[in-house]
């Protein structure tokens, strides 16, 4: 007997009231799961509690700016992103794909384009899923970047956002120092390059959850004044 898979989870963050219907109701009638958003930070929330198989994510929200949002998901997931606008301008379609964007829309847009368009990107998600984000395991813990998982000795660790990009961060450069220039601007953004004491808070808050210790890092070790680094399984 063959198993179908699930439907495909697609994440609108809109605060259009009417395009996040249509595109409730466009999607539906093509079978996809379709959970919405109103802002940007309501989108990252959802996506990091429930995940996404695509997000749709219009530029203009009221909150953070659409590439704010793409900025801050790509610290912690690669799952695929259509951009909607209705700035049509070239330096704004170049700035959204430079900025992690898989695709770009303008409004108004035909809905067959975008279903077409998210067909193509669902495609090339299942063909490269197999090496979509690095999986880390050494018995005791256990990260699941793609599917956004840790557990610490099979009991699930709760970690934030926050927690949880540092860790992808520095999972995705094993065995590598990540700088502190680094890790701030690609946290915070670059007005906080010099912010190294959230950087230090943020990594006693992970270390505590891991059991990790400073003074003999089973997992993120500090080289003093430079950066941080992931310890490879021994």
């Amino acid at each position: 007997m063959t198993v179908s898979a699930p439907p495909a989870r697609v994440l609108v963050i809109d605060d259009e009231p009417q395009i996040r219907r249509f595109l409730d109701i466009s999607l539906r009638a093509q079978g996809y799961v379709v959970a919405l958003a109103e802002s940007g930070h309501a989108g990252l929330a959802a996506l990091a509690a429930h995940g996404a198989d695509l997000v749709v994510l219009d530029i203009g929200l009221p909150d953070l700016d659409g590439h704010e949002v793409l900025r801050e998901l790509r610290q912690w997931s690669q799952v695929p992103v259509i951009m909607l606008t209705v700035r049509s301008g070239e330096g704004e379609k170049v700035a959204a794909l430079d900025g992690g964007a898989n695709d770009y829309v303008t409004k108004p847009f035909g809905v067959q384009e975008l279903m077409a368009r998210i067909r193509s990107l669902l495609r090339t998600r299942a063909a490269a899923s197999d090496t979509a984000m690095p999986l880390f395991d050494d018995g005791h813990l256990h990260v699941d970047l793609g599917r956004r998982e840790v557990t610490l000795d099979g009991e699930a660790v709760a970690l934030s956002r926050k927690e949880f990009a540092l860790l992808a961060l520095l999972l995705q450069h094993p065995g590598r120092v990540v700088t502190q220039p680094q890790l701030l601007r690609e946290l915070w953004g670059p007005n906080h390059q010099d912010d190294t004491h959230y950087l230090r808070i943020l990594v006693g808050k992970l270390r505590q959850k891991l059991h990790d210790d400073a003074t003999a890092p089973r997992y993120i070790a500090t080289e003093p004044g430079v950066g941080l680094r992931f310890v490879p399984a021994r």
